[in-house]
């Protein structure tokens, strides 16, 4: 096993030591649990068997494995980028709507 892989490996689980605290705390759903098992085990998976991530690569047409790491990694971050982006945006509406009914209460009590 290449130092590498150790590295990863530890750091994989800690990333899912992080998530499951989050999960066990009530800061993240179920669903969001199970989708960060799946990407960390599947990173786990990759930095232990290379060979899987070329076979996998090869199924689906790119060339080379690290491509193929690449695309997952640029997409997932986009999906996350997407999702922190929906979240503000809802927050920007409850803070809109909380400061309104204070200036709203505020008016009522001149």
């Amino acid at each position: 096993m290449e130092p590498i892989q150790v590295i990863l490996a530890v750091f994989v689980l800690f990333a899912l030591s992080r998530a499951y605290l989050r999960y066990a705390e009530g800061k993240i759903k179920a669903a969001e649990f199970t989708l960060w098992i799946i990407i960390w085990a599947s990173a786990m998976v990759a930095s232990l068997s290379p060979k899987t991530v070329g076979f996998f690569s090869n199924s689906i047409g790119i060339g080379r494995p690290a491509d193929l790491i690449i695309y997952v990694a640029v997409i997932l971050l986009f999906y996350l980028v997407f999702r922190t982006y929906v979240m503000i945006d809802e927050m920007d509406q409850k803070v809109t709507k909380i400061v309104r009914e204070i200036a709203i209460d505020r008016q009522k009590k001149r």
